[in-house]
């Protein structure tokens, strides 16, 4: 897959009608790491163009939702508003993104698949710890719960597919992944995802300015804990339910 934006992004975008007051603007049709600057790109130019008149933004992997205020704008102009905004339009800085380091505990008792993934791959846990941890991730999209970031990509020989039948209380802060994303519970939910471990980080805060950690476009590091160090940071070591 190729790596580097297109130059005529600008001339290739599409856009769908999603309801009387909303519209999705497609950039990609794969995900790709690389697009990201040209996601965030399009994210400013929108939110500049739109201004007041704009009730919502949600940045994805390959779209954005653009979700506007019906009483002051028509359909016609907001399809106008989008191709004024995305004219010309040249990729992001990728420095704009913030970096995050997430301490994980890394635990059979907290992420039962670890073992079984190390068998697959014919290696130790501790090679697995190794991969996913020895790369930084691109957070692509906010979504599913408060905080929840979907991030990636991992090393393709990790890229597990969801559980088969999900589990129906995940703890917040359980670290997991599925195909070839990676991701962190931001609270107790249902879930399918490949669990490996365990952080005491809370990706969400009301009472924090920016109530969720992460943004679209940010960098994410897990680095790997000890059991004590897990504890001394607040986290809760009750080992997460089996299906």
């Amino acid at each position: 897959m190729s790596r580097s934006p297109s130059p005529v992004l600008s001339l290739s975008f599409g856009m769908e009608t999603v309801g009387m007051d909303a519209l999705i603007v497609r950039l990609f049709d794969a995900i790709d790491e690389a697009h990201m600057p040209w996601i965030l790109a399009a994210d400013n130019a929108l939110r500049e163009r739109f201004g007041e008149v704009l009730i919502d933004l949600v940045p994805s992997y390959t779209t954005l939702l653009v979700h506007y205020d019906v009483a002051r704008l028509s359909l016609g102009e907001a399809r106008q508003w989008v191709g004024e905004a995305l004219q010309g339009l040249e990729p992001a800085s990728t420095a704009a993104g913030r970096e995050h380091r997430i301490p994980v505990w890394y635990d059979d008792s907290v992420g039962p698949e670890l073992t079984r993934i190390a068998e697959r791959l014919g290696v130790d846990v501790d090679e697995v710890v190794r991969r996913h941890t020895g790369r930084d991730y691109c957070a692509f999209a906010l979504g599913f719960s408060p905080g929840y970031a979907f991030m990636g990509m991992i090393e393709e020989s990790l890229a597990t597919p969801r559980l088969k039948t999900p589990r129906q209380k995940v703890a917040a802060g359980s670290v997991g992944i599925a195909e070839r994303q990676t991701a962190i519970y931001s609270m107790r939910s249902p879930g399918g995802w490949n669990i490996l471990g365990r952080t005491a980080v809370e990706l969400f805060d009301r009472d924090r300015d920016e109530i969720s950690l992460f943004r679209p476009g940010d960098r994410v590091r897990f680095e790997s804990i000890s059991r004590e160090a897990f504890i001394e940071q607040g986290g809760d070591t009750t080992p997460l339910e089996e299906r």
